[in-house]
């Protein structure tokens, strides 16, 4: 679920994963790790969530509503 749903909001801002990881301090390896099924912890997760202003809840599959993080 996380991989979709971080491909899917990269497809929206038109970037890549290894953008996203680089961009929030992290080596462009651990993309790669997440499209092989690999969560980020609690911190990184966080961190990608700011980055495309959505909950980490939206990441993480427990809602639909990427703008949860906003009621």
């Amino acid at each position: 679920m996380f991989w979709t749903r971080l491909y899917n909001l990269c497809l929206e801002k038109k970037c890549k994963p290894n953008t996203v990881a680089r961009e929030i301090g992290l080596s462009t390896a651990i993309a790669t790790k997440w499209k092989n099924g690999s969560i980020p912890k609690g911190d990184i997760l966080v961190k990608i969530a700011d980055y495309f202003d959505c909950s980490v809840d939206y990441l993480l599959g427990r809602t639909d509503n990427p703008n949860s993080h906003k009621l």
